[in-house]
């Protein structure tokens, strides 16, 4: 039985708990923590679970039986909290984003080596089924060479969304909607077609005058082979229409999935070529589904990995490929030029304090509270 602690009970600890709940004969929830801990005494009674519950995460360290610990804190604490239980033998599901530096994601990958405990990051999104087939059908070639790539990463938040305590500071949440938004999509976009040699990038608040950070960015990606990647990250777009397109030399595939195939006329322009769709469309359908999807099949992951010693999906050094390109973009954005990846130790955003030292405060943030009435996340 693996025995489980949940780190703080915010938004997204219910993704967590209701995975966990999902194989009571494999894990065991024993400990909730939250600095707040009315906060967490309420989330152990609203999903019946028989765990203790402390204030002060430091305390669990006392605990004989803590096998594996789930990070759901503000970003800005990722770190510290999962350097602490690595060194002290547990394993580690960290929240997204797994830091927030380069600095600090190094550290927390040492941290996992020394230890020899698993550090895995949520991309509970590569955990879908339509984006594993679809990742699957690149991985096959059937598209042929994948030259440009568009990311869509489209959100909608209120202006009241950056009131929580956390939100809307470089300092806390890290940065804006490039970093703690579209990190779902650049993760995806990163693990399908690899990251580019250099992004150009700039970014903006066009909306939110009660954050520092942005709410809206623009990415171009270029890799070595002369082939394109565009990434627009937001908070502003109503309707939410979120898209990932790979065009190939022979066809384009997506998510939402989509398939079209042309080939040429004698003059040049194009001619559906049914046959290579429907060779696509038959090899996507024949993938098999996941049994679990989202945090609960990343909780799985983690378990399986922890009781047949493997390698998991998103480990560490996935997840610090993900905020390297995120990091980029801030660079590309901040400085107004084009950046080169990968990023090197001394480059100003590596660091936490070089981030800080550079990035744009767009607007002051005035406005404070410790949470809301309503927590229910709406996607």
């Amino acid at each position: 039985m693996i025995h489980v602690a949940i780190i703080g009970t915010g938004a997204i600890a219910p993704s967590h708990i209701k995975g966990y709940l999902q194989f009571p004969e494999r894990c065991k929830i024993t400990a909730v923590c939250d600095p707040d801990i009315e906060k967490a005494r309420n989330t152990v009674k609203s999903f019946g679970i028989s765990a203790d519950v402390y204030s002060d995460y430091q305390e669990l360290a006392k605990l004989p039986e803590l096998d594996l610990v789930s990070v759901c804190t503000p970003p800005y604490t990722h770190a510290p909290i999962s350097i602490d239980f690595l060194r002290q033998g547990k394993h580690v599901l960290v929240e997204k984003p797994m830091a927030s530096s380069l600095k600090e994601c190094d550290e927390m990958i040492k941290a996992a080596e020394a230890s020899g405990k698993i550090l895995s990051v949520v991309a509970q999104n590569r955990f879908r089924t339509d984006l594993m087939k679809l990742k699957a059908i690149l991985d096959k070639n059937l598209i042929g060479p994948v030259l440009h790539t568009q990311v869509d990463s489209f959100w909608w938040r209120g202006h009241s969304y950056y009131d929580l305590w956390w939100r809307g500071t470089w300092e806390k949440e890290g940065g804006g909607c490039t970093l703690n938004h579209a990190v779902h999509h650049i993760d995806i976009f990163q693990w399908m077609n690899g990251v580019p040699s250099e992004i150009t990038a700039v970014t903006s608040n066009t909306a939110h005058d009660n954050a520092e950070v942005e709410d809206l960015s623009i990415a171009i990606g270029r890799y070595q082979n002369g082939n394109l990647a565009q990434i627009t990250s937001s908070v502003v777009h109503h309707g939410e229409e979120q898209q990932l397109i790979f065009q190939g030399k022979n066809a384009r595939v997506s998510y939402p999935w989509k398939v079209v195939a042309s080939r040429s006329k004698e003059n040049g322009f194009p001619l559906q070529d049914a046959e290579l769709e429907e060779k696509i469309e038959s090899v996507y359908n024949q993938l098999p589904d996941l049994e679990f999807e989202g945090h609960t099949g990343q909780i799985q992951d983690v378990l399986s990995c922890i009781e047949e010693g493997r390698q998991v999906l998103v480990d560490g050094k996935q997840g610090r490929q993900t905020l390297e390109l995120i990091m980029a973009i801030y660079h590309s954005a901040t400085l107004q030029k084009t950046v080169s990846l990968p990023l090197a130790k001394d480059d100003p955003f590596y660091t936490r304090d070089g981030v800080m030292q550079h990035v744009p405060r767009f607007y002051e943030k005035t406005t404070s509270v410790q949470g809301f009435d309503d927590n229910t996340i709406t996607t």
